[in-house]
């Protein structure tokens, strides 16, 4: 396969996966403000974090309205990771490649990027935002689901699923780790309304239902961080991902040295103990996740997309 190919099917797959993130992040976010009394949420702020804009967001914004902070996280112009930049990044990159993907596939990232483009107004108004959202969402499935059903499971598949794991992988640190900063207290002094904080750290990955299957009924912040760090079976926890990006290199030749910073991270994650990691300690591991994920993401790019293709 061409580098210039696995490289766009890469990128197509991770911008799916990023808009699709950032419309759940804003969906329960805006269910946690409506969950937790005036003045206790910390309101939109953290979103901008969470997605790693702050500074940029900072530079023509000078305070987190809901107005400004969801406009830009939607359709901002100048945030590369608004729900808008991220479709339209993929569907120009889509377009680059329509040989390659299904019809149908393109035509639903093409649909979904004019509905996304087309109906702005519904997603910052709180009337419409939900549908507009759920949308989304539902449509980033459709596209995946498609892809999974209907294009070949070569090597090019292998670079579209592992865009969307490395992008989930990344996303859930980012959410344990803002979000857990203002959650993450002494045991004798845990605030009222925690628990329902670490409910929606949960609904933020999609991860309630299955956390209560896999540790039970009660939501306490050890059990949490441990779901959403060390489940096996939970396709959004952190370890699951890697395990996953490890079994999608694996058949790809020259994969040595990736499948050794997998396996690297691998071993770092299941040795750490997480349930109690507090406040700094937590937020530094979570770091070294993340240049994990960054030391993969280069090595797949130095070994498959920067080389030129052979003749």
């Amino acid at each position: 396969m061409l580098s210039r190919v696995g490289e766009t099917l890469y990128w197509v797959s991770r911008y799916i996966e990023r808009a699709e993130n950032v419309a759940r992040l804003i969906n329960v976010n805006n269910l946690l403000m409506m969950d937790l009394p005036k003045g206790i949420c910390t309101g939109w702020e953290p979103l901008i974090d969470i997605i790693g804009v702050r500074k940029a967001y900072s530079e023509n914004h000078t305070d987190f309205t809901e107005q400004k902070a969801l406009r830009y996280l939607l359709v901002g112009s100048d945030n590369s990771s608004s729900i808008l930049n991220s479709i339209t990044s993929a569907r120009e990159s889509a377009r680059t490649i329509r040989d390659v993907i299904p019809r149908d596939v393109w035509e639903e990232i093409n649909s979904l990027y004019y509905y996304v483009k087309d109906n702005q107004k519904e997603g910052i108004t709180k009337r419409g935002r939900f549908d507009y959202l759920k949308k989304i969402i539902d449509s980033a499935h459709q596209i995946f689901g498609a892809l999974d059903a209907t294009i070949n499971h070569d090597q090019g598949y292998v670079f579209i699923r592992f865009g969307s794991i490395i992008e989930r992988a990344d996303m859930t640190s980012r959410i344990l780790d803002i979000r857990s900063a203002t959650l993450i207290t002494n045991e004798e002094k845990v605030k009222p309304f925690d628990n329902i904080q670490w409910i929606s750290l949960l609904r933020s990955l999609s991860a309630y239902q299955m956390y209560r299957q896999e540790m039970g009924v009660r939501v306490q912040r050890a059990d949490v961080i441990e779901f959403v760090m060390h489940s096996k079976v939970f396709p959004r926890s952190i370890l699951f991902c890697m395990n996953e990006l490890k079994a999608l290199v694996l058949p790809l030749p020259n994969s040595t040295e990736i499948i050794k910073s997998i396996d690297d991270a691998i071993i770092e994650l299941e040795n750490k103990d997480v349930r109690v990691l507090k406040n700094g300690l937590l937020h530094d591991f979570i770091d070294e996740i993340q240049i994990d994920l960054a030391g993969i993401h280069n090595g797949l790019a130095e070994t498959y997309f920067l080389k030129q293709a052979e003749q």
